[in-house]
């Protein structure tokens, strides 16, 4: 068994938060005494998480680690977050792993049930709204900033998905997101 695997199954279920921290730190995770986590959490690469102080990750939330997370002071990472920081690569022969870091700024607030992706940089005094899909897609989903509609049909036709048949249709939603500063 490994130390993610007696965290994920034993350690998150422990109702005394200063035992559970002392545990998480003895298996690698680097967390500042003022920081707390909430229980029930899922994390995987214990070693690659960092957490500054007085940040807080709440109940149910999963932080994949494989790329590595860094959080800030003064943090509040709401309930059912999702933070991952690798994905496979679709274009590569053996469908080969990436890992990015995700770099969390000071006073940051992530909203309930918010997505994070590899690469993200969210900086400083940064609100990340809760689930901003408004209706679930039912397939894969993409999301583009700033990006006028030709650019993503571009990309979308040009996907390797697409290319080899196994897409065979899609469509450009708009979606709105609310970023407060």
């Amino acid at each position: 068994m490994t130390g993610d695997d007696f965290c994920n199954f034993f350690v998150n279920w422990i109702p005394l938060p200063r035992l559970r921290k002392a545990i998480y730190r003895s298996l690698g995770m680097d967390i500042h005494p003022t920081a707390h986590i909430m229980r029930n959490g899922h994390f995987v690469a214990l070693r690659n998480i960092h957490v500054a102080e007085r940040s807080i990750i709440g109940h149910d939330c999963l932080l994949d680690a494989k790329g590595s997370i860094f959080i800030g002071s003064d943090v509040n990472i709401s309930s059912y977050v999702k933070i991952i920081t690798a994905k496979h690569r679709i274009d590569g022969a053996g469908f080969e792993g990436d890992g990015k870091p995700v770099t969390i700024g000071n006073r940051v607030w992530i909203a309930s049930a918010a997505l994070i992706l590899h690469g993200a940089e969210i900086g400083e005094g940064a609100v990340v709204a809760a689930g901003a899909v408004g209706t679930p897609p039912s397939g894969g989903l993409l999301v583009f900033a700033d990006v006028d509609d030709a650019v993503i049909e571009e990309y979308a036709t040009a996907d390797p998905y697409v290319t080899a048949g196994l897409v065979t249709a899609w469509r450009i939603d708009p979606w709105t997101v609310v970023a407060a500063r």
